[in-house]
């Protein structure tokens, strides 16, 4: 007890400061001046105001899609096949072909199995088989749909410069996205509802936009529409997907807001091909099915780089760079839900809880001095260090604090000082049994230390169910508990046995205040 090793006196007090100086940004008036790994605790949605948006990704609309490419794929395998069939329809449950002929059905099962991966073929009564994915498959797509659309949504929003923004899954299909500081969500839902799929096709100027609406030119075209419903027929297949750009910035061109573009090596090779051998063709660049622009080919563009023109504005041009840059959604997303929680909300939010902290931490000085005299001034020098290590951990954890987890802090206030009632009652016993001031003193810190762990022990265990299984507000909680109460106990033995023991090499008392 009386012979705390110099190092070991050192590592205490080197914690204490470290806690002190990670703590000192939570206090410091101009935020923004300090480096990234120096920063105070982040204040969650309901304690700085913002915005919470429910999305559900529109899986149905995935699901048509990649029916009909299936369909796509179907059609040319009986072409290749050479193999006659009556009807050809898709639908989000599948591709339906009726093919009269059993022999030519028993040839094309095993071709159309190969389309993908999961594909099952099932023949029905009237000669017509329906091509459609297994369960597992279709619940695997849809998971990883799911996981495509959060990830989207987090790089739009990170382009935003939003602060701890939460993103994350709610039940299957769902994404619930959290923005701290942000009061007017319109643009952010004007931002996740654009899927923002932009591909490169070539235009057949030559076809008509009535043959192509009665389906008279085949599988390999289809019409799109412009900004202002003019028609556009252009190939199905595009010659450059929107996957291969790897940047996109706004610029100006001939004073005009424009959006500079610049493909990976792959997308770059195919983009020169195709201006090389098409030039005085137009090439249209669609944007979630609708044309924004469709210039003339002038010549070869061989620099994997290009300029998207149109009727943009510098904030529209900005915004296309950044939903491009972020890449596409693979479903379109709706608002389910939208709340906005306000700033003032948030202060009263803060204020009510920093009342409640002072007043617990108040009735416990209060409790523990009238108990305990010195030694419980002692835990409460202890219990403010374990105010400013909490604070310090989760500003360097960069961890964001909400309602509940200020309910956290208030509940380890009340709690840090178990472990001194134990160590304190524990050196009542060995006095009053005749042991010398010192020896009860070290009995105190030597002989609790077993029930302090296992009394600790179980709330971490507690605390660590609580974030293993709950969402939001509720691993707020548990993460403020955990750090509470590994913080305590080291407030508790540590620091106030380095103070005790001083006082003891410094007074030897006789008897102890206690």
């Amino acid at each position: 007890m009386y012979k705390l090793s110099r190092s070991r006196v050192i590592t205490i007090l080197a914690i204490c400061l470290a806690g002190i100086f990670f703590a000192v940004p939570n206090v410091v008036s101009n935020k923004d001046m300090l480096p990234s790994w120096w920063q105070p605790i982040n204040l969650g949605l309901d304690l700085q105001g913002g915005s919470n948006l429910l999305l559900q990704v529109k899986l149905d609309d995935v699901l048509k899609e990649r029916m009909s490419t299936n369909e796509d794929s179907v059609r040319q395998i009986l072409r290749e096949n050479r193999i006659r069939y009556k009807s050809l329809t898709s639908s989000e449950n599948g591709v339906k072909v009726v093919i009269e002929n059993a022999g030519s059905r028993n040839k094309a099962i095993p071709l159309f199995r190969k389309i993908d991966d999961g594909i099952l073929v099932d023949e029905e009564s009237d000669g017509a088989l329906l091509i459609h994915y297994s369960d597992a498959a279709l619940n695997q797509l849809k998971a990883k749909v799911v996981e495509q659309s959060i990830e989207i949504v987090r790089r739009r929003i990170d382009e935003l410069g939003t602060k701890e923004p939460l993103i994350q899954s709610q039940g299957a299909d769902r994404i619930v996205v959290q923005l701290p500081g942000l009061q007017n969500p319109e643009y952010v839902k004007e931002l996740l509802g654009k899927t923002a799929k932009m591909s490169f096709h070539l235009v057949d100027s030559t076809a008509k936009a009535g043959d192509a609406k009665r389906g008279k030119l085949g599988g390999k075209y289809k019409l799109a529409y412009g900004e202002m419903g003019e028609p556009y027929v252009i190939t199905r297949k595009p010659v450059v997907g929107g996957e291969n750009l790897v940047d996109a910035q706004p610029s100006f061109q001939d004073g005009q807001a424009v959006v500079s573009f610049k493909f990976n090596t792959q997308g770059g090779k195919k983009f020169g091909e195709v201006t090389k051998d098409n030039i005085g063709e137009r090439l249209a660049i669609v944007l979630d099915n609708e044309v924004i622009s469709a210039p003339v080919i002038q010549s070869a563009i061989m620099g994997g780089s290009g300029v998207i023109t149109g009727n943009f504005t510098v904030e529209s041009a900005n915004d296309l760079a950044l939903l491009l840059r972020s890449g596409a959604l693979p479903a379109p997303l709706e608002v389910l839900e939208e709340r906005t929680v306000g700033a003032g909300l948030g202060a009263d939010s803060i204020k009510d809880g920093v009342i409640a902290s002072c007043i617990g931490l108040a009735a416990v000085v209060v409790f523990m001095v009238a108990a305990y005299g010195l030694f419980g001034v002692f835990t409460t020098v202890a219990v403010f260090m374990n105010l400013i290590l909490m604070l310090g951990v989760l500003s360097l954890m960069g961890a964001t604090l909400t309602l509940p987890g200020i309910a956290g802090i208030i509940l380890t206030i009340g709690m840090a000082v178990d472990a001194n009632v134990l160590i304190f009652e524990r050196m009542r016993e060995e006095v009053k049994n005749g042991r010398s001031t010192r020896d009860a003193a070290d009995a105190g810190f030597t002989e609790a230390w077993s029930t302090i762990v296992d009394s600790n022990l179980t709330t971490l265990v507690a605390a660590f169910v609580l974030f293993y299984f709950g969402t939001g507000p509720v691993r707020g909680f548990a993460v403020t508990l955990a750090v509470g109460i590994a913080t305590s106990m080291f407030t508790s033995v540590t620091v106030t046995r380095l103070i005790i023991t001083a006082w003891l090499m410094k007074y030897k008392p006789t008897k102890l205040p206690i």
